[in-house]
């Protein structure tokens, strides 16, 4: 399995992407009920999605501390940072909620923030040296 050495700008990259997975995947997890009041989103979803990103946030660390990992692990949270950001628009523009105002921008900036760090874990991939044999 082709595996790579993290440059110094990927594995920044990556622990902003844990930590900003962590703090948002607590604060949605714990505030579940004040935010789906708020945001005029399914509480189930905020919990759920807090939970997730909990998750999530310890796999991208996990990436950001090794000193190698296979390459695809490392595309699996580009393209599932992109997936995201597409998912969170068409969570929008579905009809599936009713977000309020607040709910609609506050979709829209975390899906802009997550683009930006899947564009930016894209650019520290390609910088990523290949394991020497």
């Amino acid at each position: 399995m082709d595996r790579i050495i993290p440059s110094a700008f990927l594995r920044r990259v990556l622990w902003l992407d844990a930590a900003s997975c962590i703090g948002m995947g607590l604060l949605l997890a714990a505030l579940a009920a004040p935010l789906a009041r708020w945001f005029g989103l399914p509480q189930m979803l905020l919990h759920e999605t807090g939970l997730f990103l909990i998750a999530f946030a310890a796999l991208v660390a996990a990436l950001a501390w090794r000193q190698a990992s296979p390459r695809l692990l490392f595309w699996l949270v580009v393209v599932g940072n992109v997936l995201w950001a597409l998912d969170s628009v068409l969570l929008l523009v579905s009809g599936w909620v009713a977000p309020t105002a607040l709910g609609g921008v506050f979709v829209v900036a975390q899906a802009l923030v997550v683009a930006v760090l899947a564009e930016l874990e894209y650019a520290g991939l390609r910088r990523a040296g290949p394991l020497a044999a």
